[in-house]
């Protein structure tokens, strides 16, 4: 019989991706020019696109910003439902992205089915999650509580914004302020106090206070308290592209002290008027 060999062939190793989608001819790359394309051939090929050609027409419909591609975009990604386990399924990224940057209501209803019916999994479900937080999406709370948890901290931190308050989800909010990766930390404290969590207000003014944004501006004017009001007055002064945002929180915050910081606030600029 010879030597017998332990090592057994994985007959599934290498099926990670639905037949017939070569990403080339056996001749090489062939030549796409989409640009030539009109909308209907455009969205026609799309969902059966392999995996160069996916990519090179999902950012064609980007750059036409093409809404009547999303449901083509949305077959191609379902189209690779069950498969990228072990790797991105580089057609579902680019699907993904295209919805990201063609924008709406109508993309963001399809990133929002394709994440809660487990189209995309494995490496590519922190693109689908990028996706979600670009077109604001509110997640539904399971997949939610799952993608608050993922091993990616970019995916952690994109969940962040794409929830709504349950207590459940305040919780682990809570519990990534103290995540070891700035970005999750500072995307749960913005989530945390657009939900009225007073326990994000330290996290916030230190943001406000090292790296203040717009975000981080109106999460504080959710839970202001008198040192916020302060933080808040300091930017409003401080004659930067952040200085109206912050007025504009100091106008809708309901303390005597952003009452008077309002005050001195008008009568600058009535004197800077005149």
């Amino acid at each position: 019989m010879g030597k017998r060999n332990d090592t057994q062939l994985d007959l599934f190793a290498a099926v990670d991706r639905p037949r017939g989608t070569p990403s080339s001819t056996p001749d090489g790359p062939r030549p796409l020019a989409p640009e030539a394309f009109d909308d209907e051939t455009l969205i026609a090929v799309l969902p059966e696109a392999d995996m160069t050609d996916a990519t090179i027409l999902a950012a064609e419909a980007t750059r036409r910003r093409l809404t009547a591609a999303i449901p083509a975009l949305e077959r191609l990604c379902r189209r690779f439902a069950g498969f990228g386990l072990s790797q991105p399924v580089k057609e579902q990224v680019a699907a993904l992205d295209a919805l990201a940057g063609i924008g709406g209501e109508a993309a963001a209803r399809a990133v929002a089915q394709i994440i809660a019916k487990g189209v995309v999994q494995g490496p590519t479900l922190p693109a689908a999650v990028a996706a979600a937080a670009r077109l604001g999406v509110v997640l539904p709370p399971e997949a939610a509580l799952s993608l608050l948890c993922h091993a990616a901290p970019q995916a952690r931190a994109d969940a962040c914004r794409c929830v709504r308050f349950r207590p459940d989800i305040a919780a682990i909010l809570i519990d990534l302020l103290g995540d070891l990766h700035q970005d999750v930390a500072d995307q749960a404290a913005l989530a945390l106090g657009r939900m009225g969590q007073t326990e994000a207000r330290p996290s916030l003014l230190r943001l406000l206070r090292d790296r203040p944004t717009a975000e981080a501006v109106d999460a504080i004017a959710e839970i202001a308290d008198e040192e916020a009001v302060v933080v808040l007055g300091r930017i409003a002064r401080a004659g930067t592209d952040l200085s109206q945002r912050a007025q504009d929180a100091l106008a809708v915050i309901d303390h005597p002290v952003a009452a008077r910081l309002r005050k001195a606030l008008d009568t600058v600029d009535a004197v800077d008027t005149a």
